[in-house]
């Protein structure tokens, strides 16, 4: 079984913007699940947990759970993520197929 990778923007101006984001996320790893694949989302994995870590805690244990996966899924708006940026460009360095959903 394949795993997927979803990459997207969590983090927001308002907590309300969070937990969009988070349920934006959701939706999409349902989605590959029911596709067949072990889904990783970060998102759902470390939800409402800001501040109990570093920023760069939690964007290391996600670009490592990356580096592990097979595919990476490419929220819409993942441009105007940092984090999500960052995990762009480390799997564009790894042989890893990358999937843009759409809105």
């Amino acid at each position: 079984m394949e795993v997927v990778y979803i990459s997207g923007a969590y983090r927001s101006d308002t907590k309300n913007g969070v937990y969009e984001n988070i349920q934006k996320a959701r939706k999409v790893a349902l989605k590959y699940w029911k596709l067949g694949y072990a889904v990783i989302c970060p998102h759902m994995n470390t939800a409402f947990m800001d501040g109990a870590c570093s920023d760069d805690t939690w964007l290391n244990g996600d670009l490592e759970l990356l580096r592990r996966s097979d595919i990476v899924v490419m929220m819409p708006g993942w441009q105007d993520s940092a984090g999500a940026k960052e995990e762009h460009s480390l799997v564009m360095g790894l042989d890893k197929m990358i999937i843009y959903e759409k809105e």
